[in-house]
């Protein structure tokens, strides 16, 4: 059994933001694997997320963020359960980060739900021209792959988070979840570039 070290759990702590009872409690069934430890953290905080995912969000913020010397902005509503966490420097950084990711990424869809059913069926034609003439019997998976590529390119919730490409903007609200203790909602955005299409 390895031995547990003050800086051990100061060292996990940093990483994940998480209480140093909870930090020592991963370490030691990670017999001292930080790897191991962060990874049981984030599988309990995804947990603990998931348990709070029905509770109502009236409160939060919107949120504007201006890019390029004027040349793209954000506008976002995320939305928490209280004031209190309304005017949390942690939730507001969280909110900042967010929309940092959407001036850098420009996700069309906030997630898969929303994706119009044309969209869908016009990427599905052309991925299955991009694999015309291979087995008929990998045809649907190859193009399975794609779809869910473009929803990973395409919906904020899906999309690598750009400070930490690990983790999708999805896992990052939820590891956000678990640590405030309270649901966040991420409602709406819009992105707004000089010069695109309108």
């Amino acid at each position: 059994m390895a031995q547990i070290t003050a800086e051990l759990v100061k060292t996990l702590r940093e990483k994940t933001n998480v209480g140093m009872m909870e930090c020592k409690a991963a370490l030691t069934e990670a017999d001292g694997d930080l790897e191991k430890a962060e990874t049981i953290l984030r599988k309990k905080g995804i947990a603990k997320a998931d348990k709070k995912a029905d509770r109502q969000t009236k409160e939060g913020i919107i949120a504007s963020y201006i890019h390029l010397a004027g040349r793209v902005g954000v506008l976002i509503e995320v939305n928490c359960e209280t004031d209190f966490v309304a005017k949390n420097d942690n939730f507001r950084e969280l909110v900042k980060d967010i929309t940092l990711h959407i001036a850098a990424s420009n996700p069309r869809f906030l997630q898969r739900e929303d994706v119009p059913a044309e969209f869908i069926a016009k990427e599905r034609e052309i991925a299955a021209e991009q694999v015309k003439g291979k087995p008929a019997n990998i045809v649907d998976k190859i193009v399975d792959g794609k779809i869910e590529k473009v929803f990973a390119e395409n919906c904020l919730l899906e999309q690598a988070f750009i400070k930490n490409p690990d983790m999708t903007i999805r896992d990052l609200l939820k590891s956000k979840i678990a640590e405030i203790g309270e649901n966040l909602v991420i409602r709406r955005f819009v992105r707004y570039a000089v010069g695109e299409e309108i």
